[in-house]
């Protein structure tokens, strides 16, 4: 069986991952459902996501919704506790350099927009459909690889604004000199969370049963680095009826 949890993955928070892992995974085996001893390091993409012995990973809202939903088990979202979202849910910051004058959104119409992937919901699906209600797309932009790249390369005046998934930028403040270079200049809508899924032949229930104990056994100075509140049983519809005017924009 294969699992990882790819999305807030850092240095830092190896021991707390290790953790986490090894506490999913006897819940797990207390079902009947094998896993890994250790997570992997090369848990992303659709080919991993979509394996027949995926036991557990974490994709972003937009490829589940486009690709991937009718090809894997939603296990449900983890919960962050994101200010100004329901449980489950998220939102992303759009980072400016601390010194910039610039009031709003709309004075960035024709500025430097860094953003990790095309296909990302949180740094680059929400910053379009953001820049749309101003009545613009932004399309002087470099595609950078990570949302930490995309933080730095405005620091570095490579870019002049980027859309930051808020559980990263949160991540970033804790562990990031270069966070103390930016600010935040305003917030998307917020949209269901990077959800957890399986493959359609495992247990999905379980699965979520075995996160949910997990979290609450999770001693609180891991529960605190990850930043992990618990796990909310959204369903494929949460996702699904997201607006997508500005996909792919």
């Amino acid at each position: 069986m294969l699992a990882s949890l790819p999305m807030y993955e850092r240095p830092e928070l190896a021991e707390a991952h290790g953790e986490y892992w090894a506490l999913i995974r006897s819940n797990l085996a207390k079902s009947g459902i094998d896993a890994p001893e250790k997570l992997s390091v090369d848990g992303l993409g659709t080919t991993f996501w979509t394996d027949p012995e995926l036991a557990l990973s974490q994709t972003c809202g937009y490829p589940y919704r486009t690709c991937l939903h009718d090809k894997v088990a939603l296990v449900g979202t983890p919960d962050y506790g994101v200010a100004g979202c329901p449980p489950g849910y998220y939102r992303s910051c759009f980072v400016v350099r601390r010194r910039d004058s610039r009031p709003d959104l709309a004075a960035f119409r024709e500025a430097c927009f860094a953003f990790n992937e095309i296909g990302s919901q949180s740094g680059f699906v929400a910053a379009q459909a953001e820049a749309v209600k101003h009545g613009f797309r932004f399309q002087n932009r470099i595609e950078t690889g990570a949302h930490r790249v995309s933080a730095v390369a405005v620091a570095n005046r490579d870019a002049d604004i980027a859309c930051l998934d808020a559980v990263t930028w949160r991540l970033m403040q804790n562990h990031d000199d270069v966070a103390n270079d930016l600010k935040v200049l305003t917030m998307t809508e917020p949209t269901p969370g990077l959800p957890y899924i399986c493959a359609l032949s495992v247990d999905s229930a379980a699965v979520f049963s075995a996160v949910a104990h997990a979290i609450n056994a999770l001693p609180e100075k891991y529960q605190k680095a990850l930043t992990i509140k618990g796990i909310c049983p959204l369903q494929p519809r949460d996702y699904l009826a997201l607006n997508r005017t500005a996909d792919m924009g």
